[in-house]
């Protein structure tokens, strides 16, 4: 990432802290989570569902009946463009590429039009079918409802996903191809068969505490990992004087895994992103590690053991959301991505709130965000302030 450097011009997100900018920050450091419980296939399930502003903005959102047959994922997504682009100024520009990636996609949709399919017996299905389910859905309905032309994309590497699109739309950018991208993630994965899917892994929470999701926490003795849903996506060019922050560092890594599911015990996938992301950068110039840490016993102790074997003697500050949102898979990186971003524009650290707390030392000013997920994929982004802010 040497020369060139990356702008965030503007970012907007949709999640169950919100959709401006003031109360998410304001929401962050209270130390209440945002979990529920819901029925799911007749047992209540902690789940971190839009705020209620968010649900009503996608509700004014589907008032447009070209956007009802849209599946949340798409909505969400949509929602959270519109936010970035009016920041960024963006409104007017008709010359930007568009990566906007998810873990699944169409989830509520493609349960919905299989299980009619199941139920009427005839091997019909809705024709709307197709198109609404396919991943090149998010961002191909994003570009319409911003009526670009630029390049659009969308891919999937599960819950790293949010971070590679970002890294996606920076290469395009410094290659020449595309002077500005909005990049991100989305998901809306509550739903009865992913809750399911998630215990049947025995990782989801099942505990009546202040704190159901014990991310972080080492000293855990069962998984619990709670799923949320949200969007959050970011405006991306070169060098941009008003920008809020730079990216100044990206990495990737993967290891050789034994199951679909599996890490390595020192996670040997975040050494390798963390190591390439921070190329250039004294490790001790680094303020905050923002964890994927989805807390399950494996995830969290394995990325403990490999921020240990990078930063060695010295000891960043470290914190997450997903103990107060949950994991949003594909868009969990984008959302961690913003959490940075408020800390830099506000030099404030947040606590987890169960934790030690940890004492600030120096000004926040550059924070590393970690996104690791299924198939032994990591991911991790290097943002600073902009020192004319």
């Amino acid at each position: 990432m040497k020369g060139l450097r990356i702008a965030i011009s503007g970012y907007g997100s949709i999640s169950a802290l919100g959709i401006k900018s003031e109360s998410i920050w304001n929401r962050y450091r209270n130390s209440q989570h945002c979990f529920h419980q819901k029925n799911f296939n007749g047992n209540q399930e902690w789940i971190a569902p839009l705020s209620s502003e968010a649900q009503q903005l996608i509700s004014v959102l589907v008032k447009d009946k070209k956007y009802q047959q849209l599946d949340p994922s798409v909505l969400y997504a949509i929602a959270a463009s519109r936010i970035a682009v009016k920041q960024a100024g963006w409104d007017k520009i008709e010359g930007f590429g568009i990566n906007i990636g998810s873990s699944r996609g169409a989830t509520s949709s493609f349960e919905k039009y299989h299980g009619d399919f199941i139920e009427n017996g005839k091997q019909k299905v809705n024709p709307q079918t197709s198109p609404s389910t396919t991943l090149g859905n998010i961002s191909s309905w994003v570009a319409c409802d911003q009526n670009i032309s630029g390049p659009v994309i969308s891919h999937s590497a599960t819950c790293s996903t949010a971070l590679q699109s970002i890294a996606n739309a920076a290469a395009w950018i410094k290659a020449g191809f595309c002077t500005r991208f909005l990049a991100g993630g989305s998901e809306a994965p509550l739903t009865p068969f992913t809750i399911a899917q998630m215990k049947a892994l025995k990782i989801y929470s099942g505990l009546d505490s202040d704190y159901p999701c014990q991310s972080m926490d080492l000293k855990k003795v069962q998984n619990t990992l709670i799923l949320g849903e949200g969007a959050a996506c970011f405006c991306l060019e070169l060098n941009s004087e008003k920008a809020i922050a730079f990216i100044t560092g990206i990495g990737f890594g993967t290891e050789i895994i034994s199951h679909g599911a599996s890490l390595s015990e020192n996670a040997l996938c975040l050494q390798k992103s963390m190591q390439m992301a921070l190329e250039g950068h004294d490790p001790g110039s680094v303020d905050v590690v923002i964890m994927h840490s989805p807390g399950t016993i494996l995830g969290d102790s394995s990325e403990m053991k490999a921020i240990e074997t990078i930063f060695g003697q010295y000891k960043p500050m470290l914190t997450g959301n997903k103990w107060k949102i949950g994991h949003t898979f594909g868009a969990s990186g984008a959302l961690s991505l913003e959490m940075a971003l408020l800390m830099l524009i506000h030099n404030q650290f947040i606590q987890v709130p169960y934790l030690p707390e940890q004492k600030e030392q120096k000004p926040v000013q550059k924070i590393l965000i970690n996104a690791a997920g299924f198939g032994g994929t990591a991911f991790s982004l290097l943002v600073e302030n902009n020192p004319q802010n």
